[in-house]
């Protein structure tokens, strides 16, 4: 290939459109346990969190929940992934060895909110959550002198299962009213999936009926891996999910394909690369419970 700025510009646009069908094409899983929260500056802030009133009858004045006076703060953090293309090869006409190379970009793009949202999900037992507490802790205060428990030790089991899910259920607001949380998805590592899908799905479980069938969905994540014994129960059918991706711009392909760049003069070879900026944190506890499977 003879190397011109039109020949260059039709080759960016065709890595593009690699990178671009890689990125559509691709089905992540954070959203199926995240919230989306566009975000438009370099922090947000979430004083909402804590409020989870429920109606009452109306004697008198309004009874008015006070939001937090600060909240709960996820910030921005940018992101990146780069490499390069030897100008001797796109001259070669090589360059169509390289179109896999930005296929992947695309998709490793795409799965960038999958790493954020479920790398939190090891980090729950120390990470702080909206109430100042772990967001998988044993004492997440509920009212005055009442606490809250969204962590177990148990291993995965169909009566572990069940028990997580009636304590999920269970949970009320700090007025005592049920919060009415429904747990729909199991999500386990690879490690677990076999005992994960027996749960949910077998007939009967040591010669009795299994009343947990189809109670909730298996999902299986590769990232949870590291920790073959932890398990996680979640509720994410309602308007606020477990957990929060927040994004502040869309990961985008950019390059450094000009004969002035420092790259091409000093080295012969074009650059590439897409970044994105964004982070994950917590929502509400009391959408998600786990156990590390320690319990012997």
């Amino acid at each position: 290939m003879q190397i011109t700025s039109a020949s260059l510009a039709g080759l960016n646009t065709g890595f593009k459109a690699l990178f671009n069908k890689a990125f559509e094409n691709s089905a992540p899983k954070w959203d199926k346990f995240a919230t989306l929260v566009p975000s438009e500056t370099g922090e947000e802030v979430y004083p909402w969190l804590s409020a989870l009133p429920g109606m009452r009858e109306w004697i008198g004045d309004r009874v008015i929940k006070q939001l937090a006076a600060d909240g709960y703060r996820i910030i921005n953090k940018p992101f990146e992934m780069t490499v390069s293309v030897k100008r001797d090869a796109i001259e070669d006409d090589r360059y169509g060895v390289y179109s896999p190379l930005f296929s992947r970009l695309g998709e490793a793009a795409a799965f960038w909110p999958d790493e954020l949202v479920f790398g939190l999900l090891l980090k729950g037992e120390t990470a702080l959550c909206y109430d100042g507490k772990p967001f998988f802790a044993t004492n997440h205060p509920v009212k005055k002198g009442v606490t809250a428990s969204n962590l177990g030790t148990a291993k995965l089991s169909s009566a572990s299962y069940a028990a997580a899910r009636s304590s999920m259920m269970s949970l009320v607001n700090e007025e005592g009213k049920p919060l009415k949380i429904t747990p729909n998805k199991l999500v386990v590592p690879p490690q677990l999936e076999s005992a994960a899908r027996q749960i949910i799905k077998a007939e009967t479980i040591d010669g009795t009926t299994n009343v947990m069938r189809d109670t909730a969905e298996v999902e299986v994540v590769p990232e949870l891996s590291a920790n073959a014994s932890e398990w996680y129960l979640m509720a994410t059918g309602g308007v606020i999910k477990p957990l929060i991706f927040q994004q502040r711009k869309k990961p985008e392909m950019v390059t450094l394909d000009n004969p002035r760049d420092v790259n091409v003069f000093m080295r012969a070879e074009y650059v590439y690369g897409a970044d994105a900026r964004g982070n994950a944190g917590f929502g509400l506890w009391q959408c998600a419970y786990k156990s590390d499977g320690s319990a012997t």
